[in-house]
């Protein structure tokens, strides 16, 4: 073979493994950009799912277009049951849970969700802040392989019915729809009524129908749900003082690099910072907008109901110890 037939085979090959290099380096991009879903039962006019969308921006724009993240709203791949299922399953990667839907797999996550556990909202904010929460989140972890990110507020949640409640006698035998998680049903089953669990978007339905006679939400979700359509008192027990974990699945955290680990911590803590900043807002907004619309807004004994339910915090329906519990009854005293 000659020089000039030599150079040219060599030529050739360095071709071939340039190209082959950068096509290898193209794929590797392709593989490497990974589509998330981010999954939620409230609609898209709450705040969760405004701040989920921000979350997916930022979390795209901060790891440089490795992620990109999907959110589906309003129950669209499950009800709340279902999505949790389905961080261990890989089917969805994040979700916003309820904490007493995570105490269903680690007992004392339930313990944020117990009736008049805490005892306003700065309580709920140092736990939220609290070394017991990072420890408890911790135990889930290990329990589940699905991390905990942050706490969201959801509101104080209050009896709606279209008989007035005033003191907790009024509940005897009400039928209430609960979400179907066992902490809910502690505050009905201690002043004598019925819960009964239904998934959340066939409350409205439900309702309307006479198949129960009340539920129990925060404001904004009556808002966004219209339950204020088909109720007259909007009665004010604030008898949870309610929170959203948002978790990120086993399965996608085992894959995030330590810097996207970071990454995820830090934009799902701030928009849970923001979710818990307009909840706020619009508790304080809405009593006057629910009068407007006709519904009697009623001031109730809180204390009368706390102190039928404050002896169930350490009985038969407990998940935690009571080490637990008095941690977190002493935080921020």
């Amino acid at each position: 073979m000659s020089h000039k037939s030599q150079r040219h085979l060599k030529l050739a090959r360095m071709l071939t493994a340039s190209l082959l290099a950068a096509g290898i380096g193209f794929t590797g991009a392709v593989q490497a950009q990974q589509s998330l879903r981010f999954a939620h039962v409230y609609e898209t006019s709450e705040p969760f799912h405004k701040w989920a969308e921000w979350a997916a921006e930022q979390i795209e724009e901060r790891t440089e277009g490795r992620y990109t993240m999907q959110v589906h709203p309003a129950s669209s791949l499950g009800k709340e049951e279902d999505i949790n299922e389905g961080l261990e399953l890989g089917t969805v990667d994040v979700i916003y849970t309820g904490t007493q839907f995570a105490g269903r797999s680690y007992g004392p996550m339930g313990i944020a969700g117990a009736a008049y556990m805490f005892r306003d909202f700065d309580h709920w904010q140092a736990y939220a802040e609290s070394d017991l929460f990072q420890e408890i989140a911790q135990g889930y972890q290990d329990q589940t392989g699905n991390v905990p990110l942050a706490l969201n507020y959801y509101g104080e949640r209050h009896v709606t019915s279209n008989e007035p409640v005033n003191e907790p006698a009024d509940m005897q035998d009400m039928k209430i729809r609960v979400p179907n998680a066992p902490m809910y049903m502690m505050m009905p089953r201690a002043v004598g009524a019925n819960p009964t669990p239904i998934a959340f978007d066939e409350v409205y339905l439900a309702l309307q129908q006479g198949v129960v006679d009340a539920q129990e939400n925060p404001l904004p979700t009556i808002r966004a749900k219209a339950f204020h359509e088909v109720q007259d008192y909007i009665n004010l027990t604030g008898h949870i003082t309610d929170s959203l974990i948002t978790i990120v699945g086993g399965p996608r955290w085992n894959q995030l690099s330590e810097e996207d680990r970071e990454i995820f911590r830090e934009v799902f803590q701030e928009a849970a910072e923001n979710n818990t900043r307009d909840i706020q807002q619009a508790e304080a907004e809405l009593v006057a907008w629910f009068e407007e619309q006709g519904n009697t807004v009623n001031e109730v004994d809180r204390e009368a109901f706390r102190e039928a339910v404050v002896p169930a915090h350490n009985g038969s329906a407990a998940t935690w110890d009571q080490e637990t519990y008095d941690r977190l009854q002493a935080i921020g005293q």
